[in-house]
């Protein structure tokens, strides 16, 4: 059956095409497997919570009738300002507006947030813009400006919110800076979600050509009930497709985790276990739960514009397992810094068993990527990732930061990860306290940091390494524990570029050196694993060896080994010393530039000039081998070998291919295209 919705009647209807509902939720409340729901163009303001799941066979299907012509929202204009003093205007909101759940009360918080940023999960927007919460009157009054933010000419439309008890109504004060926001949009954000189950277990719906923002979302660590304005909830199959999602106070898709009851939060709130252990604990609890292959995750994201999210443009722990996220563009995340914590990123995936990340743009986030814990079988293939760091004009003045941002974080994770055909143009390209990783065929113009470090919890003067799971083979169970090694990385047919550093860039790589969690490496290339050893050197400790009753020694707990060949050097970026077949140019100057006219983005280089009779072997799953601890091969996830014989386009490779992502070269290469 087909329903039809459309805003802009006089009555809601019975959904027919007649006769449409007014409102998405009215279909969503009855609409069945198989059932497709048209909705016309127009502003909806509602909470659109999907009751029935459809099936593999017969999908729920929520279509847009115009490409982003329908708009779901969770915000509400405002147009009851009166003048308080100066530019400062307030508005009394009754708190019935909020229901159950008052943005204006409820704090952003929870495990892994930074409890010294104080802000609500509501928002004031100004002509769709977020405006900047202050925790007092001073700051609407006397705004000043807001440094770490990347607009720091509008951090100072700042607003403040307090309760009237005694009328039960929720009071804004904004600073407009001259402007009479009755004249304008002005709109504050009431609901939690704006398309999102309220149960679990809602599986195989699609959401197809929406625009959705504004959305009072909570804090999203893994050890949490991880929400989104948009999402699965704990479930199966979903496509989310050709939609805008911005403007989420936190996270705007959540392929996340479900709640745990007792253990929701329970660093944050119980303390006595820190938050390393809550979330081992969370991930054995959700295998007995039902965290299987069979009934989570295999979900689709493709096409969508993701930006203007406070936390993290896309959010999952153990919800998104085998699922792919494709030919997305994620852009201008946690701009505003007004959040701060160790879950923020453009995506940011705890347990991305089998996911395949595939030809997305990354650029102007916090973080580009990060695959924390469980990258197992992950491959991220065909990317553009660039400007993934803190405000440019911000660095210089950097002084307590524990890095500086990038474009891929992978952490404490045991592999196999696939890193291959993709374009890093970041300060930091790589940040990889892990093992199991390979790199090949990509144009990496960035360094690689916290090398050998940044896998224990930081404890003053006892040991706390991080031991985390590993899983069998494209699956869900958990087959092990283990902290990580080092190493047991494969640097294949790459090309490392050193870029010339931006002023400041080496006084915080001085400061960031002796950090835990950032080594402050600035130097492109192989280098940081010039220490590590062949596979040869690496087997030689257990020559003659015996097991038990043998001499003691550290040989199961040394650095895994390192594989690196047929990589090209260029502008002083530095290969490790074992590299083999190492193009290395001292001579040449290599120019790189990726610039941007009308949503189009070209790479500009000369690099492939010097590169003309340097060629290299084809690398496959047989030449990567399998990572360490979970022995699986670096593989697709059916079991079958992959062969790297397609470039970033696509294009068919050689027999002898061109190092880096392209095999058809040019001086200028369109590298993404944004209508």
């Amino acid at each position: 059956m087909v329903f039809y919705v459309d805003c802009n009647v006089t009555r809601s209807g019975d959904g027919s095409k007649e006769y449409p509902f007014k409102q998405i939720n009215s279909a969503a409340r009855i609409a069945k497997a198989g059932d497709e729901v048209i909705v016309a163009p127009g502003i909806y303001r509602e909470y659109v919570d999907p009751m029935n799941a459809g099936t593999a066979e017969a999908r729920i299907t929520y279509r847009s009738e115009t490409f982003h012509g329908a708009l779901i929202t969770g915000a509400e204009l405002i147009d009851n300002w009166t003048e308080y003093k100066g530019d400062v205007w307030v508005a009394r909101i009754p708190n019935g507006l909020f229901g159950n759940y008052n943005p204006y009360t409820t704090l952003v918080s929870g495990d892994w947030y930074i409890a010294t940023y104080i802000a609500h999960t509501g928002d004031v927007f100004l002509n769709g813009k977020s405006m900047y919460e202050t925790t007092s009157m001073e700051g609407v009054l006397n705004p000043v400006v807001y440094e770490k933010s990347w607009d720091p000419e509008f951090s100072v439309y700042t607003w403040y919110t307090e309760q009237d008890e005694e009328t039960n109504e929720t009071l804004i004060y904004a600073n407009f800076h001259g402007a009479c926001p009755n004249d304008e949009c002005v709109e504050i954000t009431v609901r939690r979600n704006c398309f999102y189950p309220s149960k679990e277990g809602v599986g195989y719906i699609t959401l197809s050509g929406f625009v959705v923002k504004q959305a009072a979302t909570q804090w999203a660590p893994p050890t949490a009930y991880q929400e989104g304005m948009v999402g699965p909830h704990w479930s199966k199959g979903w496509i989310i497709e050709d939609c805008e999602i911005s403007d989420s106070k936190c996270s705007g898709i959540s392929l996340g985790k479900y709640c745990q009851p007792n253990n929701d939060n329970k660093w944050s709130k119980w303390k006595f276990k820190d938050g390393t252990q809550t979330e081992r604990d969370n991930i054995c609890q959700a295998q007995i739960e039902g965290w299987t292959k069979e009934n989570i995750g295999s979900h689709i994201v493709r096409r969508c514009d993701i930006h203007d999210c406070g936390q993290t443009g896309i959010v999952g722990h153990l919800g998104g397992v085998f699922s792919i996220i494709e030919d997305n563009h994620i852009h201008h995340i946690n701009n505003k810094q007004n959040l701060a914590g160790a879950e923020i990123g453009g995506i940011k995936m705890h347990a991305a068993i089998d996911v395949i990340i595939r030809r997305n743009h990354f650029h102007h986030c916090t973080r580009g990527l990060w695959l924390d814990w469980q990258a197992q079988g992950t491959r991220v293939t065909e990317n553009l990732f660039h400007d993934n760091t803190f405000p440019y004009d911000y660095n210089a003045k950097i002084q307590n930061a524990d890095g500086l941002g990038e474009d891929i974080f992978i952490e404490v994770s045991h592999g196999p990860t696939l890193v291959d055909n993709n374009i890093l143009l970041s300060d930091h390209a790589l940040k990889l306290p892990t093992q199991g990783v390979a790199f090949v065929h990509n144009l990496i113009a960035g360094s690689i940091t916290t090398v050998g470090r940044g896998v224990d919890n930081g404890t003053l003067t006892k040991k706390s390494s991080r031991y985390t799971p590993y899983h069998v083979k494209h699956r869900t169970e958990i087959a092990g524990f283990m902290s990580i090694l080092h190493g047991d990385c494969r640097f294949y047919n790459n090309i490392f570029i050193q870029r010339d550093m931006r002023p400041g860039m080496l006084e915080i790589g001085e400061f960031l050196k002796d950090n835990e969690w950032n080594d402050g490496n600035l130097v492109v290339g192989t280098i940081p694993y010039d220490e590590y050893p062949t596979y040869e050197e690496y087997v030689a400790q257990f020559e003659g060896y015996c097991g038990m009753g043998s001499e003691p020694s550290d040989r199961y707990y040394n650095p895994l080994p390192v594989w690196s060949e047929g990589n090209a050097f260029f502008n002083g970026a530095q290969p490790m010393k074992k590299d083999k077949n190492a193009f290395i140019d001292t001579d040449n100057k290599i120019t790189i530039e990726l610039a941007e006219a009308d949503g189009e983005y070209t790479l500009k280089t000369n690099v492939y000039e010097y590169l003309k009779n340097f060629k290299v072997a084809t690398i496959s799953t047989k030449v990567l081998g399998m990572a360490f601890e979970p022995e699986q091969y670096y593989e697709n996830p059916d079991g079958t070998p992959i062969t790297f014989d397609s470039d970033y386009f696509g294009n068919h490779r050689k027999s002898n291919p061109m190092v880096g992502p392209f095999e058809v070269v040019n001086n200028a290469i369109s590298v993404a295209k944004h209508s």
